[in-house]
């Protein structure tokens, strides 16, 4: 199973995430978050980086002119975008992308089948709340093109064997703070993942 850490601020959390396996590094563009990053740091950090390791920029509700000039700008490969407002006109973004699913309900599920989504349990603010999507909600659904989030650790994630997820995400369950990651917790967090 494919892993992304999200929420990535700094170098040593980066190689950190990378020495435990992840596929994947989220640097978040969205500046209320708290692990938000600017894209010439996140640039700095993507400069220092291994190759095989995917960096994915986090959007929210942003036109394709922002996406694009900040994808170049940080030096990121793919796009994560949450566009719950109808802001991004998809057809001219420069870069390859991963739409966000807030769930509220199974149809959310039902409706994405066959497509390569990111599934994410429906809060008010916007990543990083921890709260979970019901796995009930993706019983008797083909699985294999979902990334989930959301409420993920590394004492859940056996829940998910049934489901042949393509991947999962995670952030607050890695961290010591909101934007400062726990080696260990994101070894344990990809060994629990390597064995679904």
């Amino acid at each position: 199973m494919r892993t992304k850490i999200c929420g990535i601020t700094n170098l040593n959390d980066a190689l950190d995430a990378i020495e435990a396996g992840v596929d994947a590094l989220g640097f978040v563009f969205y500046e209320k978050s708290p692990r938000y990053i600017k894209p010439l740091e996140a640039r700095k950090i993507v400069e220092s980086l291994p190759p095989f390791v995917q960096a994915v920029g986090l959007f929210v509700n942003e036109d394709f002119e922002t996406i694009n000039s900040i994808c170049s700008e940080a030096k990121m490969q793919l796009a994560q975008i949450i566009d719950d407002d109808n802001y991004t006109d998809f057809s001219k973004l420069s870069y390859k992308y991963i739409k966000v699913v807030r769930a509220k309900a199974k149809e959310d599920i039902i409706n994405n089948q066959n497509s390569y989504v990111l599934i994410d349990a429906f809060v008010e603010s916007f990543g990083g709340s921890g709260k979970r999507v019901a796995l009930e909600w993706f019983e008797n659904v083909d699985c294999s093109t979902f990334v989930l989030a959301g409420g993920l650790s590394e004492e859940n994630l056996k829940e998910l064997k049934p489901y042949n997820f393509y991947g999962v995400d995670v952030s607050s369950a890695v961290e010591k703070t909101k934007g400062k990651k726990d080696k260990q917790k994101m070894f344990n967090f990809v060994k629990a993942a390597n064995e679904i």
